[in-house]
């Protein structure tokens, strides 16, 4: 769904009034926060998708890596999780589906969780993802909502998955594996060196590309960012595929919705504009860190095996919430 339709049926919810609830929808964050104890408070988040490549063992690892990304955004740690599974059971084969869950069970494990049950339906397409639960000290939940002026953006995966996946085999092999690999990684250890250092706020990156998920950061915020676009990683293949004019649906309607929200310099091709606005599957976190630990959070990421993680920009001060591309 795109940024506006999902503005446009927020809109029929009444508000949240539970005092306990320390992140709703309201906030647009990546996951709901619910206070339980005065040291304790449970993260909740559901997401499934659509295959993104054709191996059903990995699509299940991709899109068990997708889901538990929310909870690593919150600074929160996943303890358990349930399937979500849409499947065409006169289509496909039940061993397709066996062998999805097979992968989000193994990409569970590697998180250190279990997945402990699910619901499933009959669909016309395979669909799958799952319903995760974290939880997370109250004073120490990471929020899109509070970065500040002055802050660092560092983004910590590359930019191009959905261009890739859209592309297929006209990508070639190479760029489909590495596309893959950096969707089968967990932001798990991004997420620990980001809570080490201490971090003014975060989300990742997923359906609204880079640009969408910073507008949602910067707003709910209250202030502007400024992105240099040539220090964004981009996955090799991405630039060339983006070139040629192909590129998923959701990066055009992305674009359409940031049209009045970014300033781009001058030169700025409509390829570049495409690869920022990029939707992503189990993208990378964005992280609005201070000035002053913005080097040693890349230090640390690189340290935890967080190796494209790079400064990309800056936060500053602006109430009208405005993007610029240099």
């Amino acid at each position: 769904m795109s940024p506006q339709d999902l503005v446009q049926v927020l809109r029929y919810l009444p508000p949240v009034t539970d005092p306990n609830v320390l992140v709703g929808r309201g906030q647009m964050d990546d996951a709901a926060v619910y206070r339980l104890t005065d040291d304790l408070a449970v993260v909740q988040s559901v997401d499934f998708i659509t295959p993104v490549v054709d191996d059903p063992y990995r699509f299940g690892r991709i899109a068990a890596a997708n889901a538990l990304s929310d909870i690593y955004a919150m600074g929160a740690q996943p303890i358990f999780a349930l399937n979500l599974v849409g499947f065409p059971v006169k289509t496909f084969p039940m061993g397709v589906l066996g062998e999805i869950l097979k992968g989000a069970a193994h990409k569970a494990a590697e998180a250190g969780i279990q997945i402990l049950g699910g619901h499933s339906i009959e669909d016309f397409e395979p669909k799958y993802g799952l319903s995760v639960t974290g939880v997370v000290h109250p004073a120490r939940i990471v929020r899109n909502s509070t970065a500040r002026p002055g802050d660092r953006l560092i983004l910590t995966k590359p930019l191009g998955l959905g261009i890739i996946t859209t592309a297929g085999d006209r990508a070639g092999s190479d760029a489909l594996e590495r596309a893959m690999a950096a969707m089968e990684t967990l932001n798990a250890a991004a997420s620990g060196a980001m809570t080490d250092v201490g971090v003014s706020a975060c989300t990742d990156v997923t359906g609204f590309g880079l640009l969408g998920h910073l507008y949602e950061m910067v707003t709910a915020s209250g202030v502007g960012a400024v992105v240099t676009a040539a220090s964004v990683p981009v996955l090799p293949e991405a630039e060339r595929l983006a070139s040629e004019g192909i590129a998923p649906a959701g990066s055009h309607s992305n674009l359409a919705y940031l049209e009045d929200r970014v300033t781009w310099w001058r030169a700025a091709t409509k390829t570049r504009k495409l690869l920022l606005s990029d939707p992503q599957t189990s993208g990378g976190l964005l992280i609005a860190v201070p000035a002053a630990k913005g080097r040693k959070l890349v230090k640390r990421l690189h340290e935890a095996g967080v190796a494209e993680a790079v400064e990309i920009g800056g936060i500053v001060a602006d109430e009208s919430s405005m993007i610029k591309i240099v």
